[in-house]
């Protein structure tokens, strides 16, 4: 059962980069860890870097896909975030973004999703 979601989440995340690919961004790197979590995807937005959480829910009983990046993931993301930008020499402008699929319909990209969570 985690191999299937594992790989049902892999699919999603694919997906979420083709997406963004057609929009402008290039891909920095994917599924990049550290010991406050995982981020998704990195993108470079012209001279904004991107940190993009990918959820995919195929109900939307709960609020659907958007609705699962609960203030507890926000506040992972943006320390696993902090991590990543401390390997740089310079610190670039950021943005957390969401990409949220549904079944086989199109990404609902939602920008600046989230930015200072306390």
């Amino acid at each position: 059962m985690q191999m299937l979601k594992s790989l049902i989440g892999q699919s999603a995340e694919s997906r979420a980069e083709a997406f963004l690919q057609t929009q402008g961004l290039k891909l920095v790197t994917r599924n990049w860890r550290c010991r406050f979590g995982e981020i998704d995807l990195i993108m470079q937005d012209g001279p904004t870097l991107v940190f993009v959480e990918v959820r995919l829910r195929s109900r939307s009983d709960f609020g659907g896909a958007a609705a699962s990046v609960t203030p507890v993931k926000q506040k992972k993301l943006l320390a696993a975030a902090r991590q990543y930008l401390t390997t740089l020499k310079t610190l670039p402008p950021c943005r957390f973004d969401v990409v949220a699929l549904s079944g086989d319909g199109v990404p609902d990209w939602i920008k600046n999703a989230f930015d200072d969570v306390g």
